[in-house]
């Protein structure tokens, strides 16, 4: 054929590709294998650390948190996300489904997310501790102080670019006891978490608006700065 290309070696193969029918020729190999290789053995390391946290967490001993609990509480939502929330400890729904948030208070968290067009398909939850303290007490400052490792690395593997802390005990836990969550809430703190550095921000916890629903015009201005925030970091969503 009169137009067909003479491939005078192999190094001079032509590598092509489809581009709205319209055929691009380069005398360079595209390596989309190498490429996404790549990517997928991030993707799978990330998956394989955060799995053995879950079951080092598991393999905790002489906890009497883990003792009273039912099952093991580590995540919800997308381990690839940019935005992490973290609250307290499981509730009695919780515990029963062994995910975070399905509650009253979770279903709460949802709508909330909603509000600024998020899901648990674009965001990541987790809590201080990872079984539900008895009677839904707060945690007390021996267990968060013993959990608080895990968290941290919790934190390291997902590298969120905002971290949302919801309610005074994943405040204190990480930023500190120094303000009281009516103060801190609303306002931007940069914190490097272990390795990590995430833009973070505080607001009530779900089931302290479902208790005080007037407090809950204060919540919807922290979401639309994390909104705001989410513009300014061009954060993709995920899903």
């Amino acid at each position: 054929m009169k137009n067909k290309p003479v491939l005078k070696s192999s190094k001079s193969k032509f590598y092509h590709k489809l581009i709205n029918n319209e055929v691009v020729y380069n005398n360079n190999s595209i390596s989309r294998y190498k490429k996404n290789n790549g990517k997928n053995d991030n993707s799978n390391s990330r998956l394989k650390q955060l799995n053995m946290l879950k079951e080092k967490i598991n393999s905790i001993q002489n906890c009497d948190l883990k003792k009273n609990a039912t099952n093991l509480v580590f995540s919800d939502g997308n381990p690839f996300a940019k935005i992490m929330i973290i609250g307290e400890g499981p509730g009695a729904n919780e515990d029963k489904e062994g995910k975070p948030f399905v509650g009253r208070a979770g279903k709460l968290l949802d709508k909330m997310l909603e509000a600024i067009k998020l899901n648990r398909k674009n965001v990541y939850i987790s809590n201080v501790v990872n079984f539900r303290p008895p009677m839904n007490r707060k945690p007390t400052d021996e267990e968060i102080k013993r959990y608080l490792p895990f968290l941290v690395k919790h934190i390291e593997l997902i590298n969120p670019k905002i971290l949302l802390l919801l309610g005074s005990t994943a405040l204190n836990a990480l930023i500190g006891n120094e303000v009281v969550i009516s103060k801190a809430r609303g306002k931007w703190v940069n914190k490097k978490i272990g390795s990590a550095n995430p833009e973070v921000i505080a607001s009530f916890h779900p089931a302290f608006l479902m208790r005080q629903p007037d407090q809950k015009k204060y919540a919807w201005e922290d979401l639309k700065m994390i909104r705001k925030k989410m513009s300014g970091l061009k954060i993709k969503l995920n899903g």
